[in-house]
């Protein structure tokens, strides 16, 4: 059961938080931020199994070098995320498109609805289960990659994995799912749902550059 806390726990760490803020942002309701969750979580489990099975049969450590890039591309990630989440944000009016209205000869505009674009099933999916395989192989899931390899026997290792990755799928569906809720209302109301979309994008992009400062001067050095 230990390890199946730290998971939750695991999905609870700013980095996680902060990407996941700008899809659920994007992708509003308790399903969609759900099922995002599902995704990231089999994302973040498959790519710790990967290479903690990998370290575990090899009997070695992940190179400091590599464990650096790993998070670099996290915070690549993360400022990707935010400038699209922003960029969405600023393409969205205050109420949405114009629509030109005809009464016989007399021709005028109205403030229109802005509409509102849902990625396809498979497409949403990929995304999300992308965004977990990225945190998945940076932070402490990589520290936990590192233990499995310490653990004694191949049973111990394969029960901590498992154990590890429910826990983050279960953090991580319960958290989004419950964003999803309040974001579905919100989505209802144009300058709401782009001050979210903003207020998300700003912090996934500000937090990108933060946890990029110390992996890129180690690499550089």
């Amino acid at each position: 059961m230990v390890g199946m806390l730290l998971g939750m726990r695991h999905a609870l760490e700013p980095d996680h938080l902060a990407a996941v803020s700008t899809l659920v942002s994007q992708e509003r309701g308790a399903g969609r931020g759900a099922l995002l969750g599902v995704c990231w979580g089999l994302g973040h489990s498959v790519a710790l199994a990967g290479v903690g099975l990998t370290l575990a049969f090899a009997g070695r450590q992940m190179p400091p070098v590599m464990a650096d890039v790993f998070e670099l591309g996290v915070s690549v990630m993360l400022i990707a995320l935010g400038v699209r989440a922003l960029k969405l944000a600023l393409r969205q009016g205050g109420e949405g498109p114009a629509a030109v209205h005809e009464h016989g000869d007399l021709r005028h505009e109205h403030p229109g609805q802005h509409p509102h674009v849902h990625l396809g099933s498979r497409v949403f999916a990929l995304r999300s289960l992308a965004v977990g395989i990225v945190h998945g192989l940076a932070g402490s899931g990589a520290l936990t990659a590192l233990v499995l390899a310490k653990l004694p026997t191949a049973a111990s290792q394969a029960a901590y994995m498992l154990l590890f990755g429910l826990g983050s799928i279960c953090g991580m569906t319960l958290l989004s799912g419950l964003a999803g809720w309040p974001l579905a209302s919100l989505g209802r109301h144009p300058l709401a749902a782009r001050a979210v979309s903003a207020c998300a994008g700003a912090l996934s992009a500000l937090l990108g550059l933060a946890w990029g400062v110390a992996p890129a001067g180690r690499l550089l050095s």
